[in-house]
């Protein structure tokens, strides 16, 4: 598959203050990854990192074989990134329909698939961003960032706080975008091995820096060596 991103020998962090340390790898087209590791070891930060919203001390970040790093935060959505933070950010002046239509760009993504996928946000179509459940809202952080048409979805904490029944809807979204639309998919999830169950390949940070990186049912198959790379214990 062709090479859709380059991170070589990255670090990064706010101001001055390095949080990501020479973190090297790629991911091709349709390819899909878990970032794991410990709170606070960078995970996050990686993905803001690619989406503009750090320092970059020093490092490369290509994207299709163009330099990412000298694109400003917008433009690397148009490129085809879309980011779904652990934040949400719901707008309390904008209807479910409205959020989706106002960064709609042209696509395989639009009300009508996002809709199909998420049928409890057509119901609530004409609800604020701030009448939705915690689940709702979550459904609707992802609709929004595929409605960008995004080659590439960054996921950070898409399960976190979420009752089971929503974790296993959210699931089976993530695993068909994986699966059936061929849409690359880095998910950061402290759940390690629900992360593992959706991707293909791993990497794990420690203070910044990858310390392991295999297949995701390699590392699945090792449940020391899982829980030794991301226990908190």
């Amino acid at each position: 598959m062709p090479r859709l991103l380059r991170v070589e020998q990255l670090t990064a962090g706010y101001g001055e203050a390095v949080v990501l340390e020479d973190v090297s790898f790629t991911l091709d087209e349709g390819d899909s990854l878990a970032l794991l590791g410990r709170n606070g070891m960078g995970k996050t930060t990686l993905l803001v990192t690619l989406m503009g919203l750090t320092h970059r001390h020093r490092g490369t970040l290509a994207w299709r074989g163009g330099d990412l790093a000298a694109l400003p935060t917008h433009a690397r959505s148009r490129a085809g990134l879309g980011w779904v933070p652990q934040e949400r950010y719901m707008f309390a002046s904008l209807t479910v329909e409205e959020h989706l239509t106002a960064v709609a760009r042209p696509g395989r993504w639009d009300v009508k698939g996002v809709y199909r996928i998420f049928p409890r946000l057509e119901e609530r179509k004409a609800n604020y961003g701030n009448q939705l459940s915690g689940g709702e809202q979550q459904m609707l952080a992802i609709a929004r960032a595929l409605m960008v048409n995004p080659s590439l979805l960054l996921l950070d904490e898409p399960m976190e706080g979420l009752a089971p029944i929503i974790v296993q809807e959210l699931m089976n979204v993530v695993r068909e975008l994986v699966t059936e639309t061929g849409m690359a998919v880095i998910v950061v999830e402290q759940h390690a091995k629900l992360a593992l169950s959706l991707t293909r390949n791993a990497i794990v940070l420690e203070r910044g820096r990858v310390v392991h990186r295999s297949a995701s049912d390699a590392l699945l198959a090792e449940p020391e060596t899982l829980d030794r790379l991301v226990s908190v214990s």
